[in-house]
């Protein structure tokens, strides 16, 4: 039972800064863009409650960290209409690069933070690292994750926007019809997720890349720390 308070202790925060700044990135992008729906709609706001999903952000994460595997959530998307961009077409794009990317930055940064603690906590690392150096490692992985995740180029994650605006156009009516399927494959990958975790559906997928990212930023960690 300690254990398990312990790590949502690390997880929970983690995750839902890592998806408030994903989401408000998105808004954000979209406002310097041209299009005020976010901000009309009060979403450019870090306060949690606007974008918390009590089962995206709370329960499926959780559940999944429960259970041993990959740790993966969402939040209530923030509006974007692409009609109202400057330029529809790679506007959409850059802003749904946004959120993959503010991932990678905050990453980056917990990766620093990491760097610069690491030596008042070297006496402690072990076995049994404190909190602090959990929580930061943590919020390096979950960033990434989250990050990657929502590169695949699945409707409606962040990476079909992407795919569809760099698609010639005469083939992006074709793709346009994975749209309409797009929950259905998700609610899919999220139930094999949960009930088939030893089927490795994510670790085969999204696994390498995010292992690979994750060592990049330990690297970053360790120059930082000067070891």
């Amino acid at each position: 039972m300690t254990e398990t308070f312990t790590l949502a202790l690390v997880l929970i925060p983690s995750l839902v800064v890592a998806i408030v700044f994903h989401e408000v990135a998105h808004g954000y992008a979209a406002l310097l863009l041209g299009d005020t729906t976010a901000r009309d709609q009060r979403r450019l706001t870090l306060n949690p409650i606007r974008h918390v999903d009590p089962v995206g952000t709370l329960l499926v994460p959780g559940s999944l960290a429960l259970m041993g595997a990959p740790v993966f959530g969402w939040a209530k998307p923030v509006p974007v209409r692409q009609d109202r961009l400057d330029n529809p077409r790679y506007g959409m794009m850059a802003v749904a690069a946004a959120g993959p990317g503010t991932n990678f930055v905050l990453a980056a940064l917990g990766a620093v933070a990491l760097g610069l603690l690491a030596p008042t906590l070297a006496p402690a690392l072990g076995e049994h690292p404190p909190l602090l150096a959990q929580g930061l490692f943590y919020f390096i992985l979950i960033n990434v994750f989250l990050g990657m995740f929502n590169l695949l180029p699945i409707p409606p994650f962040d990476g079909s926007h992407i795919v569809e605006g760099l698609l010639p156009r005469r083939y992006v009516h074709l793709y346009a019809r994975l749209r309409p399927y797009g929950m259905l494959l998700f609610v899919a990958l999220v139930a094999v997720t949960w009930f088939a975790p030893q089927w490795g559906v994510l670790e085969n997928t999204i696994g390498p890349p995010v292992n690979w990212a994750l060592e990049k930023y330990l690297h970053l960690a360790s120059a930082v720390s000067g070891k």
